[in-house]
């Protein structure tokens, strides 16, 4: 696993990470801490087969921040019990030979809401999207540190990813 002057190395040296508000505050020792760019809410069923042939992904609806005052600069989301789908500021660019792997971060455990997400293979470049799963109400800030990646080195691959989610 990579520690947080090899990551911070890569951000400098390979844009392993883009984007980011604050590097002083998103790196942690052990890996980084993603963003909240979007939270959109599912509105259809989906299909997911073998062969990806007749997958149908779930249409969303954008939910927009509301600001408490005019004069702020970010506004909140107020989230009610459910499934949303989160996507980051950050953009990700994953060499051949590194995956990671998000945990929701403990603040929001302790809220009693938390992230699932897949793994970040090798070869990924672009946005991240995962599901937020709020189990009791919380209000979500405009940029805040939602998940927590860890990067972990693997034997070079010859082919990285290769999905339609590179956004």
């Amino acid at each position: 696993m990579l520690n947080q002057k090899q990551i911070k190395n890569l951000i400098e040296k390979n844009k392993l990470i883009e984007n980011y508000i604050n590097l002083d505050y998103q790196l942690t020792p052990n890996g980084f801490d993603l963003t909240v760019g979007k939270i959109f809410r599912f509105e259809t069923e989906g299909s997911l087969d073998f062969s990806n042939k007749q997958r149908k992904l779930s249409e969303v609806e954008e939910i927009l921040p509301k600001k408490e005052n005019p004069e702020d600069k970010f506004g909140w989301w107020d989230l009610s019990p459910g499934a949303y789908k989160i996507r980051t500021n950050e953009r990700l660019n994953l060499p051949l030979d590194i995956i990671g792997i998000g945990f929701p971060r403990s603040s929001l455990l302790r809220m009693g809401a938390y992230t699932i997400s897949g793994v970040w293979d090798a070869g990924f470049s672009g946005e991240s999207e995962f599901v937020l799963k709020v189990e009791n109400p919380i209000k979500m800030k405009q940029n805040a540190r939602i998940i927590q990646l860890i990067f972990i080195k693997i034997s070079k691959t010859d082919r990285g990813y290769n999905g339609i989610y590179q956004i």
